[in-house]
């Protein structure tokens, strides 16, 4: 488990990176959806093509993010733990 940690928060910055684009695409795909809802209906296609892969970005951004963090956490607390010893 620890290895999957590492490999997924290797690069919090990236991962950053990709999760605001993501969520970027993801706000720009609802806005179109919006957009169609109360104007022209094609307005909604490509803002299903733009809602998809920012939902996929972000999450995979997120993931990345919150890897990091937990395995920041389960370091912080083996340190303390040979502390004491």
């Amino acid at each position: 488990m620890k290895a999957v940690l590492e490999k997924l928060g290797q690069n919090p910055r990236q991962s950053l990176k990709l999760f605001l684009r993501g969520f970027g695409l993801f706000i720009a795909g609802a806005l179109a959806i919006m957009l169609g809802y109360f104007t022209e209906p094609l307005w909604q296609i490509p803002g299903l093509l733009l809602l998809i892969p920012g939902a996929v970005m972000a999450a995979i951004g997120y993931l990345g993010i919150f890897s990091n963090r937990l395995l920041n956490i389960f370091n912080r607390t083996q340190v303390r733990k040979d502390l004491f010893k």
